[in-house]
């Protein structure tokens, strides 16, 4: 123990994407695996597990004291919720631990089925401040993973408010992006990153534009790319935080980064309650990088520094700096090694412009002063030969940084941590024997870390001895044979009460052992029991109610706009300004024009942003648009001194109508839903909702990434964050121009953070007519950069369109003819 917290209150969760990577994991001491079956898991791409194979991998993994999470962190459409309920089912039988969800619908249908199956709140969830754990809190799930940008003194706070176990990401990629905040891959691929299907846009080349010309930027040009987690150095730091579950990201990894990772980490973890306070070694550091690293970063944990986040200079892997090419040779390069390196060893030459095709491979020979060096060299001039085939050295240049991307001799290392017949753990017994002459010899056998006990009598009965009786040492002989398997016996965890000289065979001595390890063994492997009911997905999906005139609201960026728009005969107003102080203004502005406005949350809520909650209901709009679940808690729980109408915007992930009934629930008069939903899966959400309580937002530039990172402070700025900046974000206008051609535009909000909107404005427009036979409640048209005209435009011909007096494809035809930069339907496409 240690500052009163336990090793077995920290849980070290591993990934696995196959069973190597189990086995990896459980080898080098995870407490927990979190891994997908075949669908519905934020990891499409990855091998994967299949759902009937559910029961045997818990088995497996219980077998060895360690917890099995099933991922679940994906939107689940309409007519997807019978198969999910059918994986749920499956989970529950076989004992899976938990789920981690993303969806709060699926979360709902979960309660229906079972009362006290454990849920995991996944960082999808986008849960980033105590109000957020709160309205968790009803569902009764059992943690929650945090988002990867609070710091360590947010997690403090969210802990010490919340009072609920917190799962953190300490390794690993990161997303530039909140997770579950990303519309990217759906947006420009048709992959939804909500889905599991990510495209990672954010690892692809950008030109910066500033104020419409672009800016010159060396060999910078991964401005979204940011390098990967590794935390190991905070372990101390994050246990007494108040991090309870550690965990490394890596479905999509080798089972030998799973060893590596998991290994150095449980090393750290071990060190904090031994009281040693050293950090991780070079060596250790080294390996890590070794197996998967774009550089190094502590992501958010320190807190913000958008200048060590993002390298921008290349996108993937570089493993382990090894040097600089100082001369170029006929055979080879000379290089200034910095690090170790060997014959095998994979290198790569780095010029600076990975678009380019690098040139790379494994080493052949290391020379010294034209000499072969047997073995290691970790630092000085050598000389690097390479296969003849592996590297046109014509196409190297002096400078040009070295980098070690394989390791095959600690890839074998830390395969024999899991390639083998052994037991990768065991754990220990206490056994009790008792007995008396013409009675049967009794063995109780504990598991003490189980707690679990079986008691094992002798077949015969026991008998006077003639020579050797039985005694504590030949009883611990036999009974500790227990190679093979996965328990051991120390001599002082044997107790032994006999009468007198007694003797059995020691065959059935031996018999008993087997016995009671396999008894042990069961017991250890079966699964956990659940409350369980069988459901109707959709006995609670309410009947639609008409509605005789929809609403059409527009939300606007700019008072500009505002003040077009509330000259327009447009319903309703929702304002979205990157500057608090402007709120009032607005509401009054539209006010003036006899319009009611709505004012719009940021997208995430951390601890200590309430102030802006709070400034927001005191400019005293007409209703609040709520983007996320901390907000809404913040409202709700205020009602009595906040009594403003609460609209859901679609950032809160609404996929189904289990999603829609939630949080209509909580006290929301409509909700918008999930940018996620293409027209026939809206259509069938829209079919089992009241679709009166729905807003669609049929208009928009789909804002794709929503980011903590900020591209303004990063490369316009000497600072760090938002306190030494210099705001160049008030003075000028940074888009991103893709491989394309298009320039997306870059946002700022109110908390610094950054919004990629995509350059082209999208429309459903073409399918009014179908929602308007769903009875769709409102219709919302968002701006971004429009003049106030263009606003007046698009207004008219949306309402045009509602009152049936032109077509919807008349509509998004007349903005292509109108726009230069054309219009895609985007995430509305059949």
């Amino acid at each position: 123990m240690r500052n009163g917290i336990k090793r077995e209150d920290i849980e070290l969760l591993a990934p696995a994407g196959n069973w190597d990577c189990l086995k990896a994991a459980v080898a080098n001491g995870a407490n927990a695996i979190f891994f997908g079956v075949e669908k519905f898991n934020a990891r499409a791409r990855a091998e994967n597990f299949q759902m009937a194979e559910l029961p045997e991998i818990m088995a497996y993994l219980h077998m060895y004291g360690v917890k099995g999470f099933l991922t679940f962190n994906i939107l689940v459409f309409e007519n997807e919720l019978e198969d999910a309920r059918e994986l749920i089912d499956a989970c529950i039988h076989a004992g899976v631990d938990a789920v981690i969800v993303q969806d709060l619908g699926l979360v709902k249908m979960i309660r229906e089925i079972s009362p006290d199956f454990p849920i995991h709140g996944s960082t999808q969830m986008t849960i980033t401040s105590p109000e957020a754990v709160e309205f968790t809190k009803p569902f009764d799930m059992e943690r929650v993973v945090l988002g990867r940008e609070n710091s360590l003194k947010e997690i403090k706070k969210i802990g010490e408010k919340a009072k609920l176990p917190m799962e953190v990401f300490v390794h690993g990629a990161l997303c530039v992006s909140y997770s579950g905040q990303c519309l990217t891959s759906e947006m420009w691929g048709g992959r939804s990153a909500n889905r599991g299907e990510c495209a990672q846009a954010c690892r692809l080349p950008y030109d910066l534009m500033v104020d419409g010309v672009q800016k010159e930027m060396g060999n910078i040009a991964y401005v979204l790319s940011p390098k990967d987690l590794a935390a190991i150095d905070l372990v101390p730091e994050l246990i007494e935080a108040g991090v309870t579950s550690f965990k490394i990201e890596g479905r999509l990894k080798t089972p030998e980064y799973v060893a590596n990772v998991v290994s150095k980490y449980n090393a750290a973890i071990e060190r904090y309650f031994a009281g040693q306070d050293t950090g991780p070694t070079e060596v250790e550091v080294r390996e890590l990088q070794q197996s998967f690293s774009r550089g190094f970063t502590h992501g958010f944990l320190t807190g913000t520094n958008n200048k060590q986040l993002v390298d921008g200079s290349f996108p993937k892997s570089r493993g382990v700096f090894l040097g600089t090419v100082k001369k170029l040779l006929p055979t080879g390069v000379l290089v200034d090694i910095t690090s170790p390196v060997k014959r095998g060893d994979g290198i790569v030459f780095d010029a600076g412009d990975p678009t380019q095709k690098e040139e790379g491979g494994r080493i052949y020979d290391i020379l010294s002063r034209s000499k072969k060096v047997e073995g290691e060299v970790s630092k000085g001039m050598y000389e690097i030969v390479m296969g003849r085939n592996d590297v046109n050295l014509k196409r190297l240049h002096v400078g040009d940084r070295v980098w070690k991307t394989s390791d095959p001799e600690l890839d074998r290392r830390l395969r024999k941590t899991f390639e083998t017949e052994k037991p990768y753990r065991t754990f220990p017994l206490s056994v009790h024997v008792s007995g008396k002459l013409g009675e049967k010899l009794s063995v109780t056998w504990v598991d003490k870390q189980a707690n679990h006990a079986v008691s094992v009598p002798s077949e015969v009965l026991l008998e006077t001895a003639l020579k050797r009786p039985l005694t504590a040492e030949l009883l611990h002989d036999q009974l500790s044979r227990l190679g093979g398997t996965i328990f051991h016996l120390e001599a002082h965890d044997l107790t032994v009460d006999l009468e007198g000289d007694l003797i059995v065979p020691v065959s059935e001595l031996n018999r008993m052992r087997r016995d009671a390890v396999e008894q042990l063994v069961f017991l250890r492997s079966k699964p956990p029991i659940y409350h369980h009911h069988d459901i109707n997905v959709y006995a609670d999906a309410p009947k639609s109610q008409p509605v005789e005139k929809p609403l059409l609201t527009a939300l606007c960026r700019s008072l500009e706009q505002l003040e077009a728009a509330a000259q327009t005969d447009v319903d309703f107003l929702y304002a979205d300004f990157e500057f608090v102080k402007q709120y009032p203004e607005g509401v009054k502005l539209a006010h003036k024009y006899g319009k009611k406005i709505g004012i719009a949350t940021m997208r995430i809520h951390m601890p200590d942003e309430n102030g802006v909650l709070a400034l927001i209901a005191k400019s005293k709009p007409d209703a609040i648009l709520v983007r996320n679940t901390g907000a809404l808690y913040y409202y709700l729980s205020r009602r009595d001194e906040i009594d403003i109408p609460l609209i859901g915007d679609f950032s809160l992930n609404v996929a189904n109508h289990k999603a829609v009934e939630l949080f209509l629930a909580t006290g929301l008069e409509r909700v918008t839903p999930s940018y996620d939903l293409n027209i026939q899966q809206m259509v069938d959400m829209l079919s089992r909702s009241n679709a009166a309580n729905m807003e669609l937002v049929i208009h928009q530039h789909m804002p794709m990434f929503h980011t903590e990172h900020c591209v303004y402070c990063t490369f316009m700025s000497e600072g760090t964050d938002h306190t030494n900046c210099g705001t160049p974000c008030e003075t000028s206008r940074i888009s991103l121009k893709d491989r394309v051609g298009f320039s997306h535009p870059v946002r700022v909000d109110t908390g610094c953070r950054n919004t990629v909107y995509n350059a082209i404005d999208q429309s459903g427009a073409e399918y009014l007519s179908e929602f308007r036979s769903l009875n769709v409640g409102s219709y919302r048209i968002e701006f971004l950069e429009e003049e106030p005209e263009r606003v007046k435009e698009v207004i008219s011909l949306y309402r045009k369109a509602l009152r049936g007096e032109v077509s919807g494809t008349h509509v998004w035809r007349t903005l292509k003819a109108t726009n230069q930069l054309g219009v895609t339907r985007g995430q509305l496409t059949k």
